[in-house]
Order: structure tokens, then C-alpha cells, then sequence
């Protein structure tokens, strides 16, 4: 793929993004990605053949650019609690952003594609990074902790929890902020 196929392929991914944070994904059709991206429905036809290929291109470029950030911090040789840290900001940033996020996109995608395992690849890899994270931090002395992997599911529940509870009722950053600290407090050996 060229380079300006590969711009206009980004393109088309950044503007459906914005579509199905605006729309949700069972309200998109591919008339509105056409539209949103002012292109013909040839060319839209040339990169991406429906609405469930666009939404699952745009969550594998979102898990994408966490990846990289989290292997920056690994490759920058942070602390496993530092790592922690830096991924529970993350998923903060995403709470606040209340409706301004793909969250709806993806539970309604989830709801009418239940044979599609895609949400539970996302919580299954989100444990592992955790359990990993945990696992680093015990063995360096940072953490305590009996079972790595129960904290980590138990993480990954208490985050999906606060994704629904942003999507159907008012979150506040103090709300978010307790949680993650009593997270950091339940791992964190107190040196004191």
C-alpha cells in the first residue's frame, strides 16, 4: 500500500472512530462513514467492506497505540509499579471521558455479535498484562500479593464496572480516583 493509500486508510479509521463514539455502532451504516469522510462509496469499499470490519480495525489500532505506550515503559525499564500506575491513568482517562468513547460502540457490538469474542479477548489480555505487572512487582519487592491472577480479574472487573457505571450514570474523577487507589493500596507494601 502506498503512502497516501496508507493516509487515506488512517483517515477513514480516525473519522469512523468519531462516528461510532457519536452514533454508537448499531446506528452506522456505511452511508454515514461515507458522509463523515466526505469520500465516494467506492472508496471507502476499497479499504473496509462494513461497518463491523471499520469498528473492529479502529479497536485493534486503539490496543495498538496501548500497546506501544506500555512497551515504552517497559523498554524505559520503569518499576512494575510505575507500569501499574501508568495503565490505571489510562483506563482513568477513558472513564472521564463519560460518552466520549467507544464504549457503547463495543457493548453494542458485543450484544448483537455474541458468537464475536472480542470483549473477552480485551478483559483476557487485560488480566494478563496485569498478572504479569503484579508478578514483576512481587518479585522485586514492590508488591504483596497472595494470587496475582484473582487481583488482576478482580482488576479488570472493578474497570469494566466503572466503564458501564460511565456510560449509564454520572462518574466523577474523585469516584474513579478512589477505586484506583484502593487498587494501588491493596498491591503496594507500605515501607514505612
Amino acid at each position: 500500500m502506498g503512502e497516501k493509500s496508507v493516509q487515506k486508510k488512517q483517515f477513514i479509521l480516525d473519522t469512523a472512530r468519531k462516528v461510532f463514539v457519536e452514533k454508537g455502532y448499531k446506528n452506522v451504516t456505511m452511508k454515514d462513514i461515507v458522509e463523515a469522510c466526505e469520500i465516494s462509496r467506492g472508496g471507502l469499499y476499497l479499504y473496509f467492506s462494513s461497518t463491523e470490519e471499520l469498528l473492529l480495525a479502529v479497536l485493534e489500532q486503539d490496543a495498538n497505540e496501548t500497546d506501544d505506550v506500555f512497551e515504552a515503559s517497559i523498554a524505559e525499564e520503569d518499576s512494575a509499579a510505575e507500569i501499574l500506575t501508568l495503565f490505571l491513568k489510562e483506563q482513568k482517562k477513558e472513564l472521564l471521558r463519560g460518552k466520549n468513547n467507544l464504549t457503547m460502540a463495543v457493548y453494542e457490538y458485543a450484544f448483537e455479535n455474541k458468537k464475536s469474542q472480542m470483549l473477552r479477548k480485551q478483559f483476557d489480555a487485560g488480566v494478563r498484562v496485569i498478572e504479569k505487572l503484579i508478578a514483576s512487582g512481587i518479585a522485586s519487592g514492590e508488591f504483596y500479593c497472595e494470587n496475582p491472577k484473582g487481583a488482576a480479574y478482580n482488576i479488570m472487573y472493578v474497570l469494566e464496572g466503572m466503564k458501564i457505571n460511565s456510560q449509564t450514570m454520572e462518574i466523577t474523577e474523585a469516584m474513579v480516583d478512589e477505586q484506583l487507589l484502593y487498587i494501588m493500596e491493596g498491591l503496594v507494601i507500605d515501607i514505612d
